[in-house]
C-alpha cells in the first residue's frame, strides 16, 4: 500500500522502504515505551508486523513509524507510532493513524487496541478509539526484560 498527501508526504507499508536505523534510534532513545530495547528485537519485531513508513517529500526520509501486530482476520494491536519531532503540528500525526487503520489489509478487524500514555484524544478523535468496553474483562501479563 502506498498513499501520498497534497504536500507530498508518502505513507508505505513497503519493507524495503524502511530506515530500520532511524526506527531503533527513536524507539530505544526517545520514545517513553521502549527505551533501550536491543536493535535485534527491533529487527524481529518489525519483520513479524505490518509496518507503515512515513516519508519526507523532498528527501525521502523516513519521518514517521508505526507497526500493527494482527491475525489479518478479527484483531490488531498498534503500536510503536511515532512522528519525529520535526514533522510534528503538520497534522501528519492524524493522517498517519487514520491512514493505517483504515489499511485494506485490516478491512475485516473489528477490534484493534493499543497502549498510550498522552495522545488519548488524537486516537479517540481521528481513529475511533476509546476507553475499554468492560476493562475488569482484560487481563495483561507483563515480562520484564
Amino acid at each position: 500500500m502506498q498513499v501520498q498527501r497534497d504536500d507530498g508526504y508518502i505513507i508505505s507499508t513497503d519493507p524495503a522502504r524502511l530506515d530500520v536505523n532511524s526506527i531503533h534510534a527513536y524507539i530505544a532513545g526517545e520514545s517513553y515505551w521502549a527505551q533501550g530495547r536491543s536493535r535485534a528485537l527491533m529487527e524481529t519485531a518489525i519483520a513479524n508486523s505490518l509496518c507503515f513508513g512515513m516519508y519526507a517529500p523532498a528527501t525521502g526520509a523516513q519521518v514517521a513509524f508505526a507497526r500493527i501486530i494482527s491475525d489479518f482476520a478479527v484483531f490488531a494491536y498498534l503500536c510503536d507510532l511515532f512522528v519525529e519531532p520535526a514533522h510534528q503540528g503538520r497534522g501528519l500525526g492524524k493522517w498517519f493513524v487514520q491512514t493505517i487503520v483504515n489499511a485494506p489489509e485490516l478491512a475485516t478487524v473489528r477490534r484493534t487496541l493499543l497502549v498510550t500514555r498522552d495522545a488519548h484524544t488524537l486516537y479517540r478523535t481521528y481513529a475511533g478509539f476509546d476507553t475499554l468496553p468492560e476493562p475488569e474483562m482484560w487481563m495483561a501479563r507483563v515480562v520484564d526484560q
